[in-house]
This record gives structure tokens, sequence and C-alpha cells, in this order.
């Protein structure tokens, strides 16, 4: 019983979440934005996002590159800005995943509703060329969602990695756990800079999406 319960209560979350959502396009379509226009919108929420998440993953990057010719001072100062850089990263990494999803939703809804419009045309010339188009945005749209989660993907072992300096130097603060961990901040260096050439390549994709739809 309980679990038919759990059950009853999911199905009408999801009944309830999917009225929201059609009502929130509707809503939108009465102000003249379509579903194009909010896909739109929320691409680049994640391009720009990624922009944020970049300047965020290059100050800790920036900052190991201190770290690894440093040679005395205060190292709870530099405990503290490492940390602040892993905390930044990482809310800027969430925000870029929850964006992602986002895009997809609309995403979908966008190409659900285009492909069942294509029922609609009494010309089967341009019903063709309707459908060419829609394949080909999907492609793209595949190809930047691709290059979005592959960037994405890298976000989790940079920070866990960035994560474990962070607490190692939290309880050895002095010149020893530095030294220690050069070696692993070198490996950092180097995955954070791949992580921020993804991204770049995620944004461009992000583009030239944006200029298909606007088009």
């Amino acid at each position: 019983m309980k679990g038919m319960v759990v059950k009853t209560m999911g199905a009408v979350l999801l009944m309830s979440l999917a009225g929201c959502q059609t009502a929130y396009y509707g809503a939108m379509e009465k102000i003249g934005i379509d579903k194009r226009d909010i896909l739109v919108d929320r691409v680049e929420d994640v391009r720009d996002s990624q922009k944020d998440s970049q300047e965020e993953f290059q100050t800790a990057y920036q900052r190991l590159v201190v770290l690894t010719d440093f040679d005395g001072g205060d190292y709870e100062d530099i405990y503290n800005d490492l940390n602040d850089d892993y905390q930044n990263s990482k809310a800027a990494a969430e925000r870029v995943s929850k964006k992602i999803d986002n895009v997809e939703e609309v995403a979908n809804d966008l190409f659900d509703e285009w492909e069942d419009e294509l029922d609609q045309y009494t010309n089967s010339k341009l019903r063709r060329a309707s459908e060419d188009k829609l394949n080909a945005t999907k492609r793209q749209f595949s190809q930047m969602l691709r290059s979005m989660h592959q960037a994405e993907s890298k976000m989790a072992p940079v920070l866990a990695t960035l994560n474990d300096n962070v607490l190692y130097l939290k309880h050895n603060l002095n010149a020893a756990a530095v030294s220690a961990i050069k070696g692993e901040f070198a490996s950092l260096r180097t995955d954070i800079s791949g992580l921020i050439n993804e991204m770049s390549e995620a944004i461009k994709e992000s583009d030239d999406f944006i200029a298909t739809l606007q088009q």
C-alpha cells in the first residue's frame, strides 16, 4: 500500500510539473516569446555560466601557480584563498549543470512540438524543408550538448582533487605540507588547463547553435 501511495504521489507531481511547464510556455507565447526564443535564452545562460566558471577555475589555476613557487609567508592566508577558489569553482560548476538540464528540457519540448507540427503541412515541399531543418537543428544541438557534457564531466574530478589539496592544507598549515603536495598542484594545474579548453569549445558550440536558431 505504501508503495502504491508513493507511486501515486510521484505521478501527481510529474503531472503538476508538466502542467506548470505548459502554463509557462503558454504565458510566454502570449507575450510573443516561443520555445525557440526560450531555448536561445537558456543556451545563452549556459554559455555565460561556463564563462563564469572558466574565470573561477582560472583564478584557482593562478593560485596554484603561486603556490608552486611559494617559499614562505602566511600559510593560513594561502589556505583561505585556495579554499575560496574551491568554493567559488564548485558553486559555478553546480550552476552550469543546472542550466544544462534546463536547456535539455526546453529543447526536447521544442523538437517534440516541431515534429508534431510537420503533420499540419499540406505542401509536401515545405514539409520536407521543415523536416530537414529540424533534423539539422537536432544534430547541431546534440553536438553542442555533447560538448557541454564533456566539459561538465571534467569539473567533478578537478573539484575533487582541488578539495583534497584544500583539506590537506587545512590540517597541515606549514611549509612541509605545501612542499609535499607541489606534485599534486602541478597535475591539478594541467587538469584545470584542460577543463578550461573544454569549456572554450563548449562556449563556441553554444554560440554556433544560437546563430543557427536566430537565422
